[in-house]
Formats: structure tokens, sequence, C-alpha cells
């Protein structure tokens, strides 16, 4: 059974290739999540869901996301069919670093 807060989940892509996308998962105006997923060419897809701690999305509540996340965005292919298969992480964001933004001696 979905919560109020997996159910009011906003999909916002960020970034997609031939062979990945990349999703962030808003609720109430936050980011709570974000969700990395790879396309494999015999047509399943591993999927890293990241949980951002700050959201406060329990344990219990994971499950309603994952399928969720399978009904809206993968939509073709799902855990019972074996061909999709998740990874959870919960954390913190520490920040977006970008290649113009790093010192001279943080470069290898």
């Amino acid at each position: 059974m979905a919560t109020d807060l997996v159910r009011t989940i906003e999909f916002v892509r960020t970034l997609r290739t031939p062979h990945s996308e990349r999703f962030l998962l808003r609720a109430g105006g936050a980011d709570i999540a974000a969700i990395d997923i790879h396309f494999r060419p015999n047509g399943a897809a591993d999927a890293t869901v990241i949980l951002f701690e700050e959201a406060g999305i329990a344990d219990t509540e994971v499950p309603a996301l994952l399928s969720r996340i399978d009904e809206v965005i993968l939509p073709d292919i799902s855990i019972g069919e074996r061909n999709l298969s998740f990874t959870v992480v919960s954390g913190r964001v520490l920040g977006a670093f970008q290649p113009d933004q790093m010192n001279a001696s943080d470069k290898p």
C-alpha cells in the first residue's frame, strides 16, 4: 500500500543518454531521492535509488516507492518479470561538483 508521500512524488528527469537516465524525486517541493537507471542491451535495467536522509523516508516505505518508480518511469519492465533490479542507498547530499569548480591542487 502506497503512503501519502509515495503517492505525491514527482519525477524530474535531469539526464538522459542512450543507455541511462537520472531522475530527482520530489515531494512537497523538496528533493527526497535520486535514481540512476542503466538500461542493458537485453532490455533489462539496473537502478540505484539514493534516499536523502533529510527526507525521512522509512524503510517500510521503500517497497511502495520502488513499485511507484516501476509503474511511472519503467512501465515496460518490472522486478516481478526479473528484468529490473534496484539497489537502495540512504545518505546525505554533500554538493554537486563540476570540473570548472575544482582547484588546480584538486586535479589528479
